[in-house]
């Protein structure tokens, strides 16, 4: 009798232990080195701050001062690949992941984004699947895509088994900036490898005509955020727009703007509060900072 009882014990113990044993042998996913793309994944609000300026110490200052990542900007700048190239490698190992906002989707623009170390592509005026899916392919390394594999900084700045881990690790951002894209949301969520789709603010009113807040613009507004979240993809915006629901990724101001912003408070001018646009409303880009 006893021995009967002894059986189904050793049986299950056994059991127990190949379980554990198994877990023990599974490969444990490491975290993402692009910090932000795990943020994403994780479900997490991002903000990134706008740098227009080529100077490295400029790019650092604000690279550590606790944004998730760096939106470089080179569709409205004169910043070089050369200049970007050298703010990335000055500030290698910041907490923000720089990513930079391409002229265009196009193989040369993609391809230089990624040989100098971005870990985020941001496209602009995205009107059509073919956009869409141009800046997917030049991004990713294949299966995925189409990057071709030749030099850059990037395997100093995350290792040699680069060409392994560029795919998981890059963030595609693409933006919806017109009502031709706003019309084709739809199918451009549909496009596989997107991680954010943006609602360009400032060039839904200057393509529109419509401003923020008239039922016109926030119609738009509304089909790409809905369209967007259907599809699980992250939504982006403008930081003013952070307690709009839906909303987790968000671009903030350029340096000149934090600037000022930085020596009002400095000087007393204004509480650290309350720095900042009217709450709500995104800044046009491109204005003045006030």
């Amino acid at each position: 009798m006893r021995e009967k009882r002894i059986i189904p014990i050793i049986v299950i113990a056994l059991a127990f232990f190949c379980i554990a044993a198994g877990k023990a042998q599974m490969p444990q996913q490491k975290p993402l080195y692009n910090t932000a793309k795990q943020k994403l994944k994780d479900g997490k609000a991002l903000v990134g701050a706008t740098v227009f300026s080529p100077d490295p110490n400029m790019y650092c200052a604000m690279a550590n001062s606790g944004y998730d990542f760096m939106w470089i900007e080179m569709q409205h700048s004169p910043l070089t690949f050369e200049d970007v190239a050298r703010m990335i490698w000055a500030c290698r190992g910041s907490s923000a992941m720089p990513f930079i906002r391409v002229p265009d989707a196009t193989e040369s623009d993609i391809q230089k984004a990624t040989d100098i170390g971005a870990l985020g592509i941001i496209v602009p005026t995205v009107d059509t699947v073919e956009k869409a899916e141009a800046a997917v392919k030049w991004a990713k390394y294949p299966p995925e895509g189409r990057r071709s594999q030749g030099n850059g900084q990037y395997v100093p700045l995350y290792g040699t088994d680069y060409r392994q881990t560029a795919n998981p690790n890059m963030v595609v951002v693409i933006m919806i900036e017109t009502p031709i894209g706003v019309a084709n949301a739809e199918k451009i969520a549909s496009v596989p490898g997107i991680d954010v789709i943006f609602a360009a603010s400032t060039d839904l009113g200057n393509f529109s005509g419509h401003k923020q807040g008239e039922k016109e613009y926030e119609a738009m507004v509304t089909k790409i955020h809905d369209v967007t979240l259907e599809h699980n993809i992250r939504l982006g915006g403008p930081q003013a727009w952070k307690d709009r629901s839906g909303f987790t990724f968000f671009q903030a101001p350029g340096e000149t703007t934090l600037i000022q912003l930085g020596a009002q408070v400095n000087l007393g001018k204004i509480p650290a509060a309350s720095a900042g646009a009217k709450p709500g409303v995104a800044a046009t880009e491109g204005a003045e900072p006030r």
